[in-house]
């Protein structure tokens, strides 16, 4: 009966070991996988970061003005003026709503206690 014992506290560890060395692999390969998204992220958020400035600096005001300028002939723009703009009535509002509560239909409720009661 012992030696049966041995045996199989025996095949335990061994099945034991064997879990633990498994899982120490899969632990590994998750954390290199978890490193080399954060890699990836860090590339994406750096090359982001390139994209802000270069759209920052092709949209300088002066740029866009020297831009309109040169090919002003070319894309047929007029000049602002003030005429081209709109009025503040001509906006077109939505009407404005009444949103008072009427009370007028009010019910009452049934097993209130009364005053005398309360107090």
């Amino acid at each position: 009966m012992r030696s049966f014992f041995y045996v199989v506290s025996a095949l335990a560890v061994i099945g034991l070991a064997y879990w633990a060395y498994h899982e120490n692999y899969r632990t590994q390969a998750a954390i290199s996988h978890a490193e080399r998204l954060e890699g990836q992220i860090a590339t994406a958020r750096q090359r982001l970061r390139v994209l802000n400035a270069e759209w920052a600096y092709l949209n300088r005001p002066s740029r866009l003005r020297e831009l309109a300028d040169i090919n002003f002939d070319r894309l047929k723009l007029m000049p602002l003026e003030a005429q081209q703009f709109g009025k503040i009535d001509d906006v077109g509002y939505p009407p404005e709503v009444d949103l008072r509560i009427d009370f007028t239909g009010s019910v009452e409720v049934a097993n209130q206690p009364s005053e005398e009661v309360a107090q």
